[in-house]
């Protein structure tokens, strides 16, 4: 039973588990064991991969205002998957890998939409991964579990929601994969949603048709349904009464007679003005003017009062663009639902950088910049989960000034990580292989303006720049972000790169990226409970139309990758030696790598397959080093005809080098066919002597002949 104690926090008396078949596993959602001062707290465990997520919930208004005072944290623990942080001086888990950040964002876009907006006391959801087997993800575990925790809780929320991964092996759908599935497969799919709808999604792709796309949407939603009935179930079993929450509301009267206010001030007027400072600027003004008002008439409230009239604000203009969007087909700068902004685009704008290019989209501007390294820059990567190393690596920084704003600049926050993330997604499938180009590749995207979707200009920036630098990708990538306004009566209108009013006011943020093949990634949030599948077949096939539209401009700027790569950018040589040799190039403590590198100023990077990685701007000097290797690593066979230096007199003969590190015997009587009594009298230490390799013993010691070579060429 569960009983709602005096503090407001709910205190589970008896401990009790339900579980559902999913994916061919067991998902076990367990109540009344852990943290049973939360308000909602449940463990939730799958495969062996278990987590511990709880909801708390402040009893009064937060102080912050002007949003819902929501927090998500997910907390990675090293210990879940048996290991110690890797940092030698600091084993405290400290600040959150990017990959944690981005679980967080993604249970923070899957529950926020379920929220009531005017709700203002603080919520904290907190996800602590507790167990990791390797092959369940916790990112699906901890989306089910907060959801659970919200739900048997007594916060106030529109939930529940389920979640699951899908991806595609040999044509067929998997539900849940396991990691190793995952990496073989071309579809890599989290998504959520309620019974009804699907709320959030984000995925990648290795150029998958979007008709298969919307079918792996519904394969995840029916899977979805089974596991909201779930927790159905266990709210009906365990769950407490919702509490009312803090709500920012004024009387009736008062919040008609502000939108009255609105309206005569010609909102429907400014919102669809086409230059976005112009709107900010008429903003500005209307809210000073009803701040004014409201200080005058509402002396006592006036702060919580202009506030409310800030939220009035907002739902009177969301009803704007929606009524005009769905009975005239409407948008706010005047251009048709389907109609893209106008694209520019430049390659090569910096002198001494390996390539760049800058794509503007209406008012959205990215820049992204390549930088081209040795395979010694790959990333190490070293998180709860994997320990492993990346060659392609995408940035993304988000300046105050390209909206126009003034405020600190810190490091990169969960919406620069995000949307790096998500541009790095898009590129991945047609990046070459190691293989093909041997670089590290850096893709770092400054956004210089913003009005919508800087994420998917970052995306055709980084094509062209990629090309700009001659990195041989596969196909070029464009990528859109595409919105949806819905009616009360389910009526819906698909609009085509949104702009930032109307991603603020519209219903969705759809962002796809592609090649002219198929999709490359995925991201969808929403602002109402969901949108169904059919809704997303058709924002789908709309993108497709778009993204090639995008993909045409830009190949008019740069049709292919440049056959040459800056002259600025380093050269890499690469070299395949037998393994076992390994240790004649490094040397006893590095002492001949080492010497190779200073002498020659080059990179050296050696796998332990024998691939060997010689870097430099300087095409001489990498030379210079791949001889010396090679003659390091060298495999002498019968027959061949060195210059020889002796280095060992003994009374049998004389040892002398014909590689660096390799020594050959001359006996004595392979000097000449006369008889020679003393080796002194023929050789001393430091002689050049032409030599041949005569025979090489099952031991692999060389035997050398100075017969019949006098005068001959060698090394």
């Amino acid at each position: 039973m569960v009983a709602v104690a005096s503090s407001g926090l709910t205190s589970f008396m008896e401990q009790k588990k339900w579980s559902l078949q999913i994916g061919g596993r067991v998902l076990e959602i367990e109540t009344g064991l852990l943290a049973k001062q939360a308000n909602g707290a449940v463990t939730v465990r799958y495969g062996d991969t278990v987590v511990l997520a709880t909801a708390v919930m402040s009893k009064n208004a937060s102080r912050i205002g002007g949003y819902f005072p929501l927090m998500v944290d997910y907390e990675e623990r090293y210990y879940a998957a048996g290991k110690i942080k890797g940092s030698r001086f600091i084993k405290r888990e400290g600040r959150p890998s990017d990959e944690a950040v981005l679980t967080g964002r993604v249970v923070d876009r899957t529950i926020r939409p379920l929220f009531n907006p005017r709700m203002r006391n603080d919520v904290q959801v907190v996800v602590t991964v507790l167990s990791i087997d390797g092959e369940n993800d916790p990112a699906i575990v901890s989306m089910i579990a907060a959801s659970t925790a919200l739900s048997i809780s007594n916060i106030p929320w529109a939930g529940p929601i389920g979640a699951v991964r899908v991806g595609r092996l040999n044509g067929e759908f998997i539900l849940n994969p396991v990691n190793g599935e995952v990496a073989e497969g071309d579809i890599d799919l989290i998504i959520a949603g309620t019974k009804e709808k699907i709320n959030m999604i984000e995925a990648g792709m290795n150029e998958v048709p979007e008709e298969d796309v919307a079918a792996a949407f519904a394969f995840g939603h029916e899977a979805i349904k089974k596991i909201t009935t779930l927790i159905e179930e266990i709210v009906s079993e365990a769950g407490t009464i919702k509490t009312a929450p803090a709500l920012l509301q004024g009387s009736p009267e008062f919040e008609s007679e502000i939108k009255e206010l609105y309206l005569k001030e010609n909102l429907s007027e400014i919102l669809y003005h086409k230059d976005k400072q112009v709107i900010e600027e008429k903003m500005k003004v209307i809210k000073e003017k009803i701040n004014a008002f409201i200080k005058e008439k509402y002396i006592e409230n006036a702060d919580k009062l202009k506030e409310v009239a800030e939220q009035v604000f907002e739902e009177t203009s969301d009803e704007i663009v929606h009524q005009n969007i769905l009975e005239k087909g409407q948008r706010p700068d005047g251009r048709k639902l389907n109609e893209v902004r106008h694209i520019s685009c430049l390659v090569g704008l910096l002198p001494r950088t390996h390539g760049s290019a800058v794509f503007t989209r209406g008012e959205t501007q990215a820049l992204t910049v390549t930088t081209l390294g040795s395979p010694g820059d790959e990333q190490f990567i070293d998180t709860m989960e994997v320990d492993i190393k990346k060659r392609y690596i995408h940035h993304y920084n988000f300046p105050p000034f390209s909206v126009g704003e003034v405020r600190p600049m810190r490091g990169p926050g969960r919406r620069e990580i995000g949307h790096g993330a998500l541009a790095e997604r898009a590129l991945v499938p047609v990046i070459p292989s190691k293989e093909e180009f041997p670089y590290t590749i850096l893709l770092v995207s400054e956004i210089l303006e913003s009005n919508g979707s800087s994420s998917m200009a970052s995306t055709c920036g980084s094509t062209l720049s990629l090309m700009d630098a001659g990195v041989p990708i596969k196909r070029p990538v464009s990528g859109i972000a595409m919105g949806i306004i819905v009616g009360k009566d389910g009526k819906f209108e698909v609009l085509t790169d949104i702009q930032g009013l109307e991603d603020h006011y519209g219903d969705m943020d759809f962002k796809a990226a592609g090649t002219a093949n198929g999709i490359t990634a995925l991201q969808m949030d929403v602002k109402v409970d969901g949108i169904t599948v059919d809704m997303l077949k058709a924002v789908l096939m709309q993108s497709k139309v778009n993204r090639k539209e995008i993909l045409e401009k830009m190949l008019e700027t740069l049709p292919t990758h440049r056959e040459n790569m800056s002259q600025y950018a380093p050269r890499i040589i690469t070299m395949h030696i037998n393994p076992t040799k390994i240790r004649n190039v490094i040397g006893s403590g590095g002492k001949i790598i080492n010497e190779i590198i200073d002498e020659t100023g080059v990179q050296i990077d050696i796998e332990d397959d024998g691939s060997i990685f010689i870097t430099s701007v300087d095409e001489a000097s990498s030379l210079k080093a791949q001889q010396w290797i090679d003659n390091l690593t060298h495999e002498v066979k019968a027959g061949e005809i060195f210059n020889a230096k002796v280095t060992r007199l003994m009374t049998f003969g004389a040892f002398a080098e014909i590689l660096p590190g390799q020594e050959g015997l001359i006996h004595i009587s392979e000097f000449s066919d006369k008889r020679i009594d003393h080796i002194e009298d023929i050789a001393k230490v430091g002689d050049i002597i032409p030599v041949k390799v005569k025979q090489i013993d099952d031991q692999g010691r060389i035997n050398l002949t100075a017969k019949d070579v006098t005068n001959k060429i060698a090394n």
